[in-house]
């Protein structure tokens, strides 16, 4: 017996699919971009009006403060001893052209011999698709050290 499915139906699931492939992969070029100090290519993962918001550091609204965050002293400092920011894997709710992405990052940093986690975080991040393409319009990122409110970014609530 075969199962018959619209084409209407099949074209909603494959446009699912092809845009939760490219916010994965939006989120996973974050970290090399990042590691390799390419301020622009950071910033342009999001909106012109995007903001990113670090607990204990602060909130940069738009590409330029965006790109700051990369060429800033504390940044280029973790760069200069080795560091690796990864992240996801994430989990996407998708509403049109807008999704909200959860998961983790972990920044690690070279020390002695080996590596260290030097920040362990949940992320939410708030994408919206123009002209085809997904974008970051905000990010939130918060140490997972016991705050309630950091672990409500790994489930979408606040």
């Amino acid at each position: 017996m075969g199962m018959t499915v619209d084409l209407q139906t099949l074209e909603r699931r494959l446009t699912g699919i092809e845009d939760r492939e490219a916010i994965r992969e939006l989120i996973a070029s974050y970290g090399p971009l990042a590691d390799s100090g390419d301020a622009e290519g950071v910033a342009s993962l999001w909106r012109e009006d995007g903001s990113y918001e670090v607990h204990g550091f602060g909130t940069a609204s738009g590409r330029d403060a965006l790109a700051g965050f990369i060429t800033s002293e504390s940044h280029r400092g973790l760069m200069a001893d080795g560091c690796a920011h990864l992240l996801g894997p994430v989990t996407i709710a998708l509403n049109g052209d807008t999704a909200t992405a959860c998961g983790h990052s972990v920044v690690f940093r070279h020390a002695g011999d080996g590596f260290e986690a030097y920040r362990v975080s949940a992320n939410r991040w708030t994408l919206a698709k123009a002209d085809g393409t997904w974008r970051v319009t905000h990010r939130e990122n918060a140490l997972l050290d016991g705050d309630a409110a950091a672990r409500a970014l790994l489930v979408g609530r606040r």
